[in-house]
Protein backbone atom coordinates (compact mmCIF):
# COMPACT_ATOMS: atom_id res chain seq x y z
CA UNK A 1 0.00 0.00 0.00
CA UNK A 2 1.37 3.42 -0.86
CA UNK A 3 2.32 5.49 2.23
CA UNK A 4 0.54 8.36 1.07
CA UNK A 5 -2.90 6.05 0.82
CA UNK A 6 -2.35 4.98 4.22
CA UNK A 7 -1.82 8.45 5.60
CA UNK A 8 -5.35 9.51 3.74
CA UNK A 9 -6.99 6.07 5.42
CA UNK A 10 -5.77 7.66 8.37
CA UNK A 11 -7.35 11.08 7.91
CA UNK A 12 -10.61 9.08 6.81
CA UNK A 13 -10.95 7.77 10.20
CA UNK A 14 -10.43 11.02 12.14
CA UNK A 15 -13.36 12.23 10.12
CA UNK A 16 -15.64 9.51 10.23
CA UNK A 17 -15.27 9.31 14.04
CA UNK A 18 -16.70 12.92 14.29
CA UNK A 19 -19.14 11.97 11.57
CA UNK A 20 -20.98 8.97 13.68
CA UNK A 21 -19.96 9.47 16.68
CA UNK A 22 -23.08 11.57 17.11
CA UNK A 23 -25.61 8.75 16.23
CA UNK A 24 -24.56 6.63 19.85
CA UNK A 25 -24.73 10.25 21.41
CA UNK A 26 -27.94 11.58 20.29
CA UNK A 27 -29.68 10.69 23.30
CA UNK A 28 -27.18 11.94 25.90
CA UNK A 29 -27.03 15.01 24.13
CA UNK A 30 -30.61 15.24 23.86
CA UNK A 31 -31.10 15.00 27.58
CA UNK A 32 -27.55 17.46 28.54
CA UNK A 33 -29.05 19.98 26.58
CA UNK A 34 -32.56 20.01 27.02
CA UNK A 35 -33.64 19.48 23.45
CA UNK A 36 -35.84 16.86 21.80
CA UNK A 37 -34.52 13.95 19.92
CA UNK A 38 -35.29 15.67 16.25
CA UNK A 39 -33.62 18.30 17.48
CA UNK A 40 -30.63 16.62 18.15
CA UNK A 41 -30.66 14.83 14.75
CA UNK A 42 -30.04 17.72 13.44
CA UNK A 43 -26.39 17.68 14.12
CA UNK A 44 -26.41 15.29 11.80
CA UNK A 45 -28.43 17.30 8.95
CA UNK A 46 -26.24 20.20 9.66
CA UNK A 47 -22.83 18.44 9.69
CA UNK A 48 -24.06 16.82 6.48
CA UNK A 49 -25.16 20.26 5.08
CA UNK A 50 -21.66 21.72 6.10
CA UNK A 51 -20.14 18.55 3.60
CA UNK A 52 -22.40 19.39 1.05
CA UNK A 53 -21.26 23.00 0.68
CA UNK A 54 -17.41 22.27 1.38
CA UNK A 55 -17.20 19.32 -1.25
CA UNK A 56 -18.52 21.36 -4.31
CA UNK A 57 -17.67 24.99 -3.65
CA UNK A 58 -14.38 24.96 -1.32
CA UNK A 59 -12.79 22.34 -3.78
CA UNK A 60 -13.13 24.75 -6.38
CA UNK A 61 -11.82 27.54 -4.88
CA UNK A 62 -9.29 25.21 -3.83
CA UNK A 63 -8.04 23.72 -7.15
CA UNK A 64 -4.79 25.60 -7.44
CA UNK A 65 -3.60 24.84 -3.24
CA UNK A 66 -0.85 22.12 -3.53
CA UNK A 67 -2.74 18.93 -2.74
CA UNK A 68 -0.13 18.40 0.28
CA UNK A 69 -0.75 21.79 2.00
CA UNK A 70 -4.30 21.38 1.24
CA UNK A 71 -4.91 18.03 3.27
CA UNK A 72 -2.59 19.52 6.23
CA UNK A 73 -4.87 22.72 6.24
CA UNK A 74 -7.96 20.58 6.29
CA UNK A 75 -6.81 18.30 9.44
CA UNK A 76 -5.94 21.65 11.01
CA UNK A 77 -9.72 22.97 10.20
CA UNK A 78 -10.81 19.71 11.25
CA UNK A 79 -9.25 19.82 14.63
CA UNK A 80 -10.15 23.34 15.71
CA UNK A 81 -13.99 22.35 14.92
CA UNK A 82 -13.39 19.41 17.45
CA UNK A 83 -11.59 21.27 20.13
CA UNK A 84 -15.11 24.40 19.67
CA UNK A 85 -17.49 21.39 20.08
CA UNK A 86 -15.66 20.56 23.58
CA UNK A 87 -16.06 23.74 24.16
CA UNK A 88 -19.47 24.07 22.86
CA UNK A 89 -21.76 25.94 26.13
CA UNK A 90 -24.79 24.96 24.18
CA UNK A 91 -26.66 23.39 21.15
CA UNK A 92 -25.92 26.87 18.81
CA UNK A 93 -22.23 26.82 19.27
CA UNK A 94 -22.35 23.02 19.20
CA UNK A 95 -24.17 23.41 15.43
CA UNK A 96 -21.47 25.90 14.25
CA UNK A 97 -18.80 23.59 15.15
CA UNK A 98 -20.34 20.98 13.58
CA UNK A 99 -20.38 22.72 10.16
CA UNK A 100 -16.74 23.67 10.74
CA UNK A 101 -15.78 20.22 10.88
CA UNK A 102 -18.08 19.67 7.86
CA UNK A 103 -16.49 21.68 5.04
CA UNK A 104 -13.20 20.20 6.28
CA UNK A 105 -14.86 16.41 5.87
CA UNK A 106 -16.60 17.81 2.28
CA UNK A 107 -13.19 18.79 0.44
CA UNK A 108 -11.18 16.10 1.82
CA UNK A 109 -13.63 13.33 0.93
CA UNK A 110 -13.46 15.22 -2.74
CA UNK A 111 -9.33 15.65 -3.58
CA UNK A 112 -9.02 11.76 -1.53
CA UNK A 113 -10.76 9.95 -3.61
CA UNK A 114 -8.95 11.26 -7.18
CA UNK A 115 -5.54 11.50 -5.24
CA UNK A 116 -6.50 7.66 -3.76
CA UNK A 117 -7.43 6.83 -7.87
CA UNK A 118 -3.65 8.27 -9.28
CA UNK A 119 -1.68 6.27 -6.47
CA UNK A 120 -2.51 2.95 -7.87
CA UNK A 121 -3.13 1.69 -11.40
CA UNK A 122 -6.10 2.00 -13.20
CA UNK A 123 -7.86 -1.42 -12.66
CA UNK A 124 -6.96 -0.94 -8.94
CA UNK A 125 -8.71 2.57 -8.69
CA UNK A 126 -12.11 0.89 -7.14
CA UNK A 127 -9.78 -0.63 -4.42
CA UNK A 128 -8.16 2.19 -3.80
CA UNK A 129 -10.61 4.39 -2.70
CA UNK A 130 -12.00 1.39 -0.86
CA UNK A 131 -8.80 1.83 0.93
CA UNK A 132 -9.23 4.85 1.72
CA UNK A 133 -13.06 4.65 2.76
CA UNK A 134 -12.15 1.95 5.50
CA UNK A 135 -10.59 4.48 7.61
CA UNK A 136 -14.62 5.18 7.76
CA UNK A 137 -15.32 1.48 8.62
CA UNK A 138 -12.82 1.40 11.05
CA UNK A 139 -14.29 4.48 12.45
CA UNK A 140 -17.29 2.58 12.69
CA UNK A 141 -15.74 -0.63 14.31
CA UNK A 142 -13.21 1.23 16.92
CA UNK A 143 -13.72 5.39 16.70
CA UNK A 144 -17.76 5.26 16.80
CA UNK A 145 -18.12 2.89 19.89
CA UNK A 146 -15.50 3.78 21.97
CA UNK A 147 -16.73 7.74 21.74
CA UNK A 148 -19.86 6.64 22.57
CA UNK A 149 -18.74 4.98 25.49
CA UNK A 150 -16.36 7.99 26.63
CA UNK A 151 -19.39 10.30 25.96
CA UNK A 152 -22.03 8.16 28.17
CA UNK A 153 -19.66 7.91 30.91
CA UNK A 154 -17.31 10.70 31.04
CA UNK A 155 -19.53 13.67 29.22
CA UNK A 156 -20.59 14.39 25.30
CA UNK A 157 -17.83 17.14 25.45
CA UNK A 158 -15.08 14.80 26.29
CA UNK A 159 -15.34 12.80 23.49
CA UNK A 160 -15.18 15.55 20.94
CA UNK A 161 -11.75 15.96 22.58
CA UNK A 162 -10.60 12.59 21.93
CA UNK A 163 -11.69 12.98 18.59
CA UNK A 164 -9.14 16.41 18.44
CA UNK A 165 -6.17 14.03 19.06
CA UNK A 166 -7.18 12.11 16.46
CA UNK A 167 -7.45 14.91 14.18
CA UNK A 168 -3.39 15.92 15.64
CA UNK A 169 -2.55 12.37 14.80
CA UNK A 170 -3.85 12.76 10.93
CA UNK A 171 -2.23 15.78 10.60
CA UNK A 172 1.46 14.22 11.57
CA UNK A 173 0.66 11.17 9.32
CA UNK A 174 -0.22 13.89 6.43
CA UNK A 175 2.68 15.91 7.26
CA UNK A 176 4.93 12.93 7.31
CA UNK A 177 3.42 10.70 4.56
CA UNK A 178 2.02 12.35 1.68
CA UNK A 179 4.80 13.59 -0.75
CA UNK A 180 4.92 17.31 -2.18
CA UNK A 181 3.82 17.60 -5.87
CA UNK A 182 1.38 14.83 -5.64
CA UNK A 183 -0.10 15.76 -9.77
CA UNK A 184 -3.87 16.96 -9.88
CA UNK A 185 -5.69 18.19 -12.65
CA UNK A 186 -5.82 22.28 -13.66
CA UNK A 187 -8.48 23.94 -12.00
CA UNK A 188 -11.56 23.70 -13.75
CA UNK A 189 -12.85 27.32 -15.12
CA UNK A 190 -16.08 28.36 -13.30
CA UNK A 191 -17.83 27.88 -16.95
CA UNK A 192 -16.70 24.06 -16.56
CA UNK A 193 -17.42 23.98 -12.81
CA UNK A 194 -21.44 25.20 -13.58
CA UNK A 195 -21.31 22.71 -16.83
CA UNK A 196 -20.96 19.64 -14.22
CA UNK A 197 -24.33 20.75 -13.16
CA UNK A 198 -25.83 20.81 -16.48
CA UNK A 199 -24.34 17.41 -17.34
CA UNK A 200 -28.05 15.18 -17.05
CA UNK A 201 -25.77 12.20 -16.92
CA UNK A 202 -23.38 13.71 -13.78
CA UNK A 203 -27.02 14.77 -12.41
CA UNK A 204 -28.31 11.26 -12.67
CA UNK A 205 -25.45 9.78 -10.92
CA UNK A 206 -25.76 12.23 -7.72
CA UNK A 207 -29.24 11.75 -7.54
CA UNK A 208 -28.77 7.95 -7.00
CA UNK A 209 -26.10 8.74 -4.41
CA UNK A 210 -28.18 10.71 -2.29
CA UNK A 211 -31.30 8.66 -2.53
CA UNK A 212 -29.63 5.33 -2.08
CA UNK A 213 -27.23 6.72 0.80
CA UNK A 214 -30.12 8.75 2.38
CA UNK A 215 -32.51 5.93 2.66
CA UNK A 216 -29.77 3.93 4.61
CA UNK A 217 -29.36 7.12 7.23
CA UNK A 218 -33.35 7.71 7.89
CA UNK A 219 -33.07 4.83 10.14
CA UNK A 220 -29.69 5.15 11.27
CA UNK A 221 -29.62 8.63 12.17
CA UNK A 222 -32.21 6.96 15.39
CA UNK A 223 -30.35 3.56 15.33
CA UNK A 224 -29.52 4.34 19.24
CA UNK A 225 -33.14 4.71 20.76
CA UNK A 226 -34.40 1.92 18.40
CA UNK A 227 -32.13 0.14 20.32
CA UNK A 228 -32.28 1.48 23.39
CA UNK A 229 -36.62 2.21 23.25
CA UNK A 230 -37.40 -0.68 20.97
CA UNK A 231 -35.18 -3.35 21.62
CA UNK A 232 -35.02 -2.54 25.47
CA UNK A 233 -30.97 -2.55 25.23
CA UNK A 234 -29.05 -0.45 27.96
CA UNK A 235 -27.54 2.67 27.02
CA UNK A 236 -23.93 0.69 27.56
CA UNK A 237 -25.12 -2.30 25.41
CA UNK A 238 -25.95 0.32 22.38
CA UNK A 239 -21.59 0.57 21.79
CA UNK A 240 -21.29 -3.10 21.74
CA UNK A 241 -23.92 -3.59 18.71
CA UNK A 242 -22.35 -0.40 17.13
CA UNK A 243 -19.16 -1.98 17.50
CA UNK A 244 -20.89 -5.28 15.74
CA UNK A 245 -22.56 -2.87 12.87
CA UNK A 246 -18.93 -1.38 12.49
CA UNK A 247 -16.97 -4.97 12.01
CA UNK A 248 -19.84 -5.80 9.54
CA UNK A 249 -19.34 -2.63 7.95
CA UNK A 250 -15.61 -3.03 7.54
CA UNK A 251 -15.78 -6.17 5.97
CA UNK A 252 -18.85 -4.79 3.57
CA UNK A 253 -16.77 -2.19 2.28
CA UNK A 254 -14.05 -3.95 0.87
CA UNK A 255 -16.24 -6.82 -0.45
CA UNK A 256 -18.64 -3.47 -2.24
CA UNK A 257 -15.09 -2.00 -3.39
CA UNK A 258 -14.18 -5.88 -5.19
CA UNK A 259 -17.18 -6.44 -6.30
CA UNK A 260 -17.33 -3.16 -8.48
CA UNK A 261 -13.34 -3.67 -9.41
CA UNK A 262 -14.71 -6.90 -10.75
CA UNK A 263 -18.29 -6.20 -12.21
CA UNK A 264 -17.98 -3.24 -12.58
CA UNK A 265 -19.83 -0.17 -11.16
CA UNK A 266 -23.35 -0.84 -11.95
CA UNK A 267 -23.55 -4.70 -11.37
CA UNK A 268 -22.50 -4.02 -8.18
CA UNK A 269 -24.88 -1.19 -7.19
CA UNK A 270 -27.65 -3.55 -8.44
CA UNK A 271 -26.79 -5.87 -6.18
CA UNK A 272 -26.27 -3.53 -3.13
CA UNK A 273 -28.70 -1.79 -3.34
CA UNK A 274 -31.12 -4.53 -3.07
CA UNK A 275 -29.85 -6.06 -0.93
CA UNK A 276 -29.74 -2.96 1.63
CA UNK A 277 -33.58 -2.25 1.05
CA UNK A 278 -34.44 -5.83 1.69
CA UNK A 279 -32.55 -5.63 5.24
CA UNK A 280 -34.26 -2.25 6.40
CA UNK A 281 -37.57 -3.90 4.95
CA UNK A 282 -36.92 -6.50 7.64
CA UNK A 283 -35.67 -4.28 10.61
CA UNK A 284 -38.83 -2.69 11.11
CA UNK A 285 -40.11 -6.72 12.07
CA UNK A 286 -37.15 -7.69 14.14
CA UNK A 287 -36.77 -4.32 16.09
CA UNK A 288 -38.23 -6.08 19.28
CA UNK A 289 -35.85 -8.80 19.45
CA UNK A 290 -32.60 -7.88 21.27
CA UNK A 291 -30.84 -11.05 19.24
CA UNK A 292 -32.85 -10.97 15.74
CA UNK A 293 -32.06 -6.84 15.71
CA UNK A 294 -28.76 -7.67 16.63
CA UNK A 295 -28.56 -9.83 13.23
CA UNK A 296 -30.32 -7.67 11.16
CA UNK A 297 -28.14 -4.88 12.27
CA UNK A 298 -24.82 -7.09 11.20
CA UNK A 299 -26.45 -7.68 7.73
CA UNK A 300 -27.30 -3.62 7.59
CA UNK A 301 -23.49 -3.20 7.72
CA UNK A 302 -22.20 -5.99 5.37
CA UNK A 303 -24.13 -3.38 2.77
CA UNK A 304 -24.43 -0.24 4.18
CA UNK A 305 -21.22 1.19 2.92
CA UNK A 306 -20.60 -1.44 0.20
CA UNK A 307 -22.14 0.76 -2.34
CA UNK A 308 -19.52 3.93 -1.82
CA UNK A 309 -16.90 2.63 -4.00
CA UNK A 310 -19.06 1.83 -6.75
CA UNK A 311 -20.73 5.35 -6.92
CA UNK A 312 -17.46 6.94 -6.11
CA UNK A 313 -15.55 5.19 -8.74
CA UNK A 314 -18.89 5.28 -11.20
CA UNK A 315 -19.19 9.90 -11.01
CA UNK A 316 -15.04 9.97 -11.72
CA UNK A 317 -15.73 7.32 -14.89
CA UNK A 318 -18.73 9.36 -15.95
CA UNK A 319 -17.18 12.50 -15.60
CA UNK A 320 -13.75 11.05 -17.45
CA UNK A 321 -16.52 10.52 -20.23
CA UNK A 322 -18.93 13.64 -20.30
CA UNK A 323 -16.56 16.68 -18.30
CA UNK A 324 -13.02 15.88 -18.72
CA UNK A 325 -11.42 18.83 -17.44
CA UNK A 326 -14.03 19.15 -14.17
CA UNK A 327 -13.68 15.52 -12.68
CA UNK A 328 -12.49 16.81 -9.47
CA UNK A 329 -15.22 19.32 -9.00
CA UNK A 330 -17.60 16.19 -10.07
CA UNK A 331 -16.18 14.11 -7.30
CA UNK A 332 -16.71 17.00 -5.06
CA UNK A 333 -20.50 17.22 -5.95
CA UNK A 334 -20.70 13.53 -5.71
CA UNK A 335 -20.01 14.39 -2.00
CA UNK A 336 -21.67 16.68 -1.37
CA UNK A 337 -24.89 14.43 -2.73
CA UNK A 338 -23.77 11.55 -0.67
CA UNK A 339 -24.85 14.52 2.62
CA UNK A 340 -27.77 15.91 1.27
CA UNK A 341 -29.03 12.52 1.47
CA UNK A 342 -27.58 12.20 4.78
CA UNK A 343 -29.09 15.86 5.79
CA UNK A 344 -32.72 15.12 4.31
CA UNK A 345 -32.63 11.28 5.78
CA UNK A 346 -31.53 12.98 8.82
CA UNK A 347 -34.07 15.57 8.78
CA UNK A 348 -37.13 13.47 7.13
CA UNK A 349 -35.86 10.76 9.76
CA UNK A 350 -36.83 13.32 12.62
CA UNK A 351 -40.44 14.13 11.48
CA UNK A 352 -41.13 10.40 10.71
CA UNK A 353 -40.39 9.78 14.67
CA UNK A 354 -42.30 12.83 15.21
CA UNK A 355 -45.59 11.83 13.79
CA UNK A 356 -45.23 8.39 13.02
CA UNK A 357 -42.46 6.81 15.48
CA UNK A 358 -39.47 5.05 15.56
CA UNK A 359 -40.43 2.16 13.84
CA UNK A 360 -41.71 3.60 10.66
CA UNK A 361 -37.79 4.51 9.68
CA UNK A 362 -36.52 1.28 8.82
CA UNK A 363 -39.69 0.31 5.97
CA UNK A 364 -39.51 4.19 4.70
CA UNK A 365 -35.95 3.58 4.47
CA UNK A 366 -35.81 0.88 2.08
CA UNK A 367 -38.97 2.22 0.32
CA UNK A 368 -36.28 5.39 -0.54
CA UNK A 369 -33.46 2.56 -1.52
CA UNK A 370 -35.47 0.91 -3.65
CA UNK A 371 -35.65 4.59 -5.82
CA UNK A 372 -32.31 4.52 -6.08
CA UNK A 373 -32.12 0.71 -7.50
CA UNK A 374 -34.39 2.10 -10.54
CA UNK A 375 -32.08 4.91 -10.72
CA UNK A 376 -29.27 2.36 -11.05
CA UNK A 377 -31.17 0.52 -13.61
CA UNK A 378 -31.45 3.46 -15.26
CA UNK A 379 -28.17 4.42 -15.85
CA UNK A 380 -27.34 0.50 -16.68
CA UNK A 381 -29.42 0.91 -19.82
CA UNK A 382 -28.28 4.59 -20.97
CA UNK A 383 -24.47 2.82 -20.30
CA UNK A 384 -25.67 -0.25 -23.11
CA UNK A 385 -26.57 2.95 -25.59
CA UNK A 386 -23.37 3.83 -25.57
CA UNK A 387 -23.69 7.88 -26.16
CA UNK A 388 -27.25 9.05 -26.25
CA UNK A 389 -28.10 12.07 -27.21
CA UNK A 390 -28.15 14.80 -24.78
CA UNK A 391 -31.98 15.91 -25.22
CA UNK A 392 -32.53 12.09 -24.72
CA UNK A 393 -30.50 11.69 -21.51
CA UNK A 394 -32.55 14.88 -20.71
CA UNK A 395 -35.81 13.16 -20.64
CA UNK A 396 -34.22 10.38 -18.80
CA UNK A 397 -32.55 11.58 -16.31
CA UNK A 398 -35.87 13.65 -15.30
CA UNK A 399 -37.66 10.42 -15.03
Amino acid sequence: MPLALLALTVSAFAIGTTEFVIVGLIPTIATDLAVSLPSAGLLVSLYALGVAVGAPVLTALTGRVPRKALLLGLMALFTAGNLLAWQAPGYGPLIVARVLTGLAHGVFFSIGSTIATSLVPKDKAAGAIATMFTGLTVALVTGVPLGTFIGQHFGWRETFLAVSALGLVAFVASLIAVPRGIPHAPPASLRQQARVLTQPRLLLVYAKTAIGYGGSFIPFTFLAPILQDVAGFSQGAVAWVLLAYGVSVAVGNVWGGRLADRQGPIPALRLIFAALAGVLFLLTFTAHSPWLVVLTVLAWGAVAFGNVPGLQLYVVRQAERFEPQAVDVASGLNIAAFNLGIAGAAWGGGLIVQHLGLLHTPWIGAAVVLLALALTQLSGRLDGRGSPSRSAVTVASSC
